[in-house]
């Protein structure tokens, strides 16, 4: 929490449909610009849906809303994947709030999250085309490490991971 405009709450299950509608917005200029659709990436975040919220929720997943002057602008979540790890999943902001500092913010709120959950490193998975997006994470102490490719997905990902 910041200030009086911005307020970051953890998410429940009565967000189900606000988490999945933020991040099929927030993700929709990505999926625009590497061409993705549902037929050749239909897990990609800008496909996302109520199900997949619900079953991160199942897992353990938490989910965190940012509101900005009482209006939901971006979301995050965070799991706990070892004892000493997480992984910082779902960073979305709407293409209008950007460029205001909430991205940011979110990622700050789960260094706080990771650390009380006792987590050493945070692990993100990003395009690894996206270069703009690693120069972004870097600023935050992430660093580049294994760049892979996978059966299912049209694109290469670079795993980043940040010690805390």
């Amino acid at each position: 929490m910041t200030g009086n405009l911005i307020h970051i709450r953890e998410a429940n299950s009565d967000d189900i449909s606000l988490l999945s509608g933020l991040i099929r917005q927030s993700y929709r200029d990505v999926a625009d610009r590497f061409q993705l659709t549902p037929a050749n990436c239909p897990k990609h975040p800008s496909n996302c849906t109520d199900e997949w919220i619900e079953n991160d929720f199942a897992r353990g997943v938490s989910y965190f809303i940012l509101e900005r002057r009482g209006i939901p602008a971006g979301c995050v979540a965070i799991e706990s994947a070892e004892s000493d790890l997480c992984y910082l999943e779902r960073l979305a902001v709407l293409p209008p709030e950007r460029k205001k500092g909430l991205g940011s913010q979110l990622v700050e709120h789960i260094f706080h999250t990771a650390r009380e959950l006792g987590s050493k490193k945070i692990s993100i998975g990003i395009i690894a085309a996206q270069t703009e997006l690693k120069q972004w994470y870097r600023k935050f102490g992430f660093v580049d490490g294994d760049t892979k490719e996978f059966s299912h997905l049209p694109f290469r990902v670079t795993f980043m991971t940040c010690e805390l």
